[in-house]
């Protein structure tokens, strides 16, 4: 499986590419920024983000795409910018026909690291173990966005696991009622 993760954000727009091996591992095919200018009006900047993922999707071809909840913004006009840049990237993944995960910062930290609320740098180091990669990603929001991807996968892959049991479990549990009665 192959994830695009995608860090939104109104300057930078992160973005990381990472399949998911046969063996379980992992692999990092590209990562870095889609660097806007804070002067251009916003709508500019939205179609730069838009144009970017779009291209990127088109090149790389991942299976789905993950982004971060939205979960804290200095002020309302932040927020709503942030937004923003969060639909554009949603829509540029719907209109390529893929799946879009939302996952909230503690869940990506907990996916990485183990730990929902570690620090930015014990992120980055993680992902740069997770990875093999020879130094840590930048800039820092592609990094993240390489921990938003590592954290589908991971989540993905348990959600997997569990539905492979889960037949057996309710045969069994179904088994066991049969044979009390």
């Amino acid at each position: 499986m192959r994830v695009l993760g995608i860090d939104c954000g109104t300057e930078y727009t992160g973005f990381g590419i990472v399949d998911l091996l046969a063996d379980d591992g992992l692999r990092c095919i590209v990562c870095g920024a889609i660097k806007v200018s804070p002067r251009d009006p916003m709508p500019t900047r939205l179609s730069r983000i838009s144009i970017g993922l779009a291209e990127l999707i088109i090149q790389h071809r991942p299976d789905r795409v993950a982004i971060e909840d939205v979960f804290y913004a200095a002020n309302v006009k932040s927020a709503l910018k942030l937004g923003q840049v969060r639909g554009v990237a949603m829509l540029a993944a719907a209109s390529a026909g893929l799946e879009v995960a939302e996952y909230s910062p503690l869940s990506i930290k907990s996916a990485v690291v183990g730990y929902g609320r570690a620090e930015k740098h014990q992120v980055q180091q993680m992902v740069t173990r997770l990875l093999h990669l020879d130094q840590i990603p930048e800039p820092a929001d592609a990094a993240d966005a390489l921990a938003i991807a590592i954290c589908h996968l991971h989540t993905a892959a348990t959600r997997e696991r569990q539905n492979k049991t889960q037949p057996n479990n309710i045969l069994q549990s179904k088994a066991r009622q049969t044979a009390t009665r």
